[in-house]
């Protein structure tokens, strides 16, 4: 899915392979067998992956007080663990408030992909958990491989000295992006855009692309697992974090204790079905917001009614695909020359994650833009950017052969593509691509084909093994599946078929608007999940919130 799936502002506020030497010490966390048909034999097991799994974390104070931190070393390519290519992980934990009774660790996601756990922790996600969890887990979280501080760390970045060449030898103003590429001028361009986003990753970080899957990152999970000294995995993955839950599953459904995926992504999914399926949930997100905008925002909504506030963000969507929409000299669009109509679309999409932070200053925003000033509008997705607290650059010294760029401080954009690419098969050939326009149009508007557009980047990716398939985790532990019925990125349909597919899978309904549920202050799913968490209760047939 091309939109990144990020915490919201209420709980945070969401290349080449190092040759390193391993120090790991003495075993913690015994092998658990996997019965599922045709499953392989235990990871664990294996003579060239038992120095791996033999690790113990080396905790020491974090950079932002109360966090502890440690290193995660995982092979680069699991087929061949012993050549000494590595990605080293961060991880952070918040140790359980009341020890006494500790069940153990508890292991999150937070979204994406291309979000760092580790950072996110930090950052204070510890306290999206109700305080029963608190008190019976350490919060455990990590950088997945190719993310944050990752090393390496996955950059589609030019060097600077490339991007200022770039820089000089476009007009970023005469470069305006319809949303419906429907002329074959449109279309090509649209390609070829595509086109260089692929070779600028190939270029920077082509030897990691083809292991930053979520299969391998869900293995990586396992071996973080025993590094716990966890005989069995309690998680909860948000967003992309029930992907990664649900590889997981299907690897290691022996070693499950408890699982919960908010916000679910369904795998039997083709490329296109997911396009749609999302596409058309953010579509029902603005629907939503000018229906309910004078409820959530009160008077600084950018329209008298639902009719004025769509008329507003459509002609926005027009103006801008004639001309970028004039932003200040400060602003980050100011360098291409304003916001063009795909970064207007991107904008109010994301105001839809969290309607109670983000309603009102997107009203105001848009409310400016229609006025003819789209700073604030431009400035919506700002993030504040932060020291990276890893040893990115200690082991980057290390590094003996093929330097690659540094990357960014935040590599969420990259890696949100690469694992998207990687993880869905797309075709090869543009024919799809443009037969797949004219039902997302019918299903989803411009969110349905700015949706399939965005896709283009993966016909030149690298191929994964994955493909769409029903969840296979025979044996697996109950999951819960918390699905909200107004979710604009993950739409409850998924959530539902998801819960179905697991054996034994439940699912929880929150009657909401924004992305996921936990975390949110609804008391009566933090109840529910923190039950199932610390006691393994089920939830009943049917239960809503």
């Amino acid at each position: 899915m091309n939109r990144a799936a990020r915490r919201r502002p209420a709980l945070a506020t969401t290349a080449l392979a190092l040759l390193g030497a391993l120090s790991l010490t003495a075993c913690t966390g015994g092998p658990v067998p996997a019965t599922g048909k045709a499953r392989a034999a235990d990871p664990a097991s294996r003579p060239d992956l038992k120095p791996f799994y033999g690790q113990r974390l080396q905790w020491t104070d974090c950079a932002t007080d109360g966090y502890e931190c440690a290193r995660l070393t995982v092979p680069l390519d699991y087929a061949r663990p012993g050549n000494g290519r590595t990605f080293v992980l961060p991880v952070a934990r918040a140790a359980a408030t009341g020890p006494a009774r500790r069940i153990g660790s508890l292991v999150y996601n937070p979204g994406g992909p291309g979000a760092g756990g580790a950072s996110s922790l930090e950052e204070g996600m510890d306290e999206a958990f109700g305080a029963a969890v608190r008190a019976r887990f350490d919060i455990v979280s990590f950088d997945p491989r190719g993310v944050g501080g990752s090393v390496p760390a996955l950059t589609c970045e030019p060097a600077e000295a490339e991007a200022e060449a770039e820089e000089t030898s476009e007009d970023f103003s005469d470069a305006v992006a319809p949303l419906y590429p429907r002329t074959e001028a449109a279309r090509s361009a649209a390609a070829s855009g595509a086109r260089t986003a692929a070779e600028d990753c190939e270029e920077h970080s082509g030897p990691i692309l083809r292991h930053v899957g979520t299969e391998d990152a869900a293995r990586d999970l396992d071996v973080l697992r025993a590094a716990l000294g966890e005989r069995e995995l309690t998680y909860l993955g948000w967003s992309y974090g029930t992907s990664l839950g649900t590889s997981y599953a299907e690897q290691f459904p022996r070693r499950v204790r408890a699982m919960v995926m908010d916000g679910a992504i369904d795998p039997s999914l083709d490329w296109r079905q997911r396009v749609i399926s999302q596409s058309a949930g953010f579509r029902r997100s603005v629907d939503d917001y000018a229906e309910q905008c004078a409820e959530i925002a009160g008077d600084s909504c950018p329209g008298a009614n639902p009719q004025e506030i769509r008329a507003l963000i459509e002609r926005l969507y027009q103006r801008a695909e004639r001309e970028p929409l004039p932003v200040a000299e400060d602003s980050t669009y100011a360098e291409y020359g304003g916001m063009d109509a795909t970064a207007v679309l991107d904008a109010v999409s994301m105001a839809m994650y969290t309607p109670e932070d983000q309603w009102e200053p997107l009203s105001e925003a848009l409310r400016e833009a229609d006025q003819g000033d789209a700073t604030k509008l431009g400035a919506l997705d700002d993030e504040v950017e932060t020291e990276d607290p890893g040893t990115a650059e200690e082991e980057q010294e290390e590094q003996e052969e093929d330097e690659i760029p540094e990357p960014p401080a935040d590599n969420g954009d990259a890696a949100l593509t690469a694992v998207n690419c990687l993880d869905v098969p797309h075709p090869r050939s543009l024919r799809p691509y443009w037969a797949a326009l004219a039902p997302a149009d019918q299903a989803a508007g411009v969110y349905g084909t700015a949706g399939v557009t965005a896709d283009l980047t993966c016909r030149d990716w690298p191929s994964g093994g994955r493909r769409p398939h029903r969840v296979d985790a025979d044996g697996v532990a109950p999951v819960l599946v918390v699905g909200t019925t107004g979710d604009p990125a993950t739409p409850y349909e998924e959530s539902v078929s998801l819960a179905e597919q697991f054996p034994e899978g439940m699912l929880l309904t929150y009657e909401g608007l924004g992305h996921t549920a936990y975390g949110r202050g609804d008391t009566c799913v933090t109840a529910q999940v923190d039950a199932y968490l610390v006691k393994r209760e089920r939830v009943r047939p049917g239960a809503t919130c």
